[in-house]
């Protein structure tokens, strides 16, 4: 995980932790979760734009 060990996540969570308090910490989470889904669910996306029967460039004038 970029080359961190598991050592340097805990210190990582345990600074945010302390600068964000024991309430706001796990809102922080579960709205970054939310943003994961739903980054996840528009890559995943299969809806795809209707497609025109000519071609745009080969028009007759």
């Amino acid at each position: 995980m970029f080359g961190l060990g598991t050592q340097e996540v805990l210190i990582i969570a345990l600074i945010i932790l302390l600068f964000f308090g024991g309430k706001k910490f796990p809102e922080m989470m579960q709205g970054l979760g939310r943003g994961v889904k739903t980054f996840r669910d528009g890559m995943n996306d299969t809806t795809t734009q209707p497609q025109n029967e000519e071609n745009p460039d080969s028009k007759q004038s």
